[in-house]
């Protein structure tokens, strides 16, 4: 079993910013095998479930705001009994250019507020991370990231968030030394 879980911020004002890239990827991967999402008010999440192959995967968009993302997170890893190395979070990321990928595993928060969350509540940094790349920044990252992304980054979000599809796949079918070779 593996959770992937899409980090961003809950609430429509929030739709199609820059810090809410996991939920964007998430949220299509649900609709191609087309899932319905279910609230899970205990764990403070939404999830739904699919199986790849002979692995169940379960998607998850926590309903906190980003920088208290480790609460549902932690939560969600207690409800399904799962390792934190199944664990794969969906992420916004400025160290990378726009459209870029990268793979990464046990790594720090890179200054990423919602995955130092993460840490803080697992006390691990043992999950996968699919990291979107949203730089090049202009002004102050906390205004930044909350964004909409531009006209011109709209148009090509299909093909990045397919891409992050495939990469993801990558990671459940190959492992993450694999996929990381491949994308990184």
């Amino acid at each position: 079993m593996k959770l992937i879980i899409g980090l961003g911020n809950p609430g429509t004002e929030y739709q199609l910013t820059r810090h809410n890239f996991g939920f964007l990827a998430l949220e299509e991967l649900a609709k191609k095998h087309q899932l319905k999402w279910q609230e899970r008010k205990k764990e403070k999440a939404e999830t739904c479930e699919f199986i790849l192959g002979k692995e169940k995967i379960i998607l998850a968009r926590p309903l906190t705001f980003m920088n208290d993302s480790g609460f549902a997170v932690a939560n969600l890893k207690r409800f399904y009994k799962i390792k934190t190395e199944n664990i794969v979070i969906i992420y916004d990321d400025l160290d990378l250019d726009f459209g870029k990928i990268k793979i990464s595993y046990n790594r720090s928060a890179g200054g990423h507020n919602g995955v130092s969350s993460i840490i803080q509540y697992l006390k691990s940094k043992e999950f996968i991370r699919l990291r979107l790349g949203i730089a090049p920044q202009k002004g102050p990252a906390e205004k930044f990231v909350l964004q909409k992304f531009s006209v011109a980054q709209k148009k090509q979000l299909t093909e990045i968030i397919d891409t992050s599809h495939l990469a993801l796949e990558n990671i459940l079918k190959e492992g993450k030394e694999l996929a990381a070779n491949k994308y990184n």
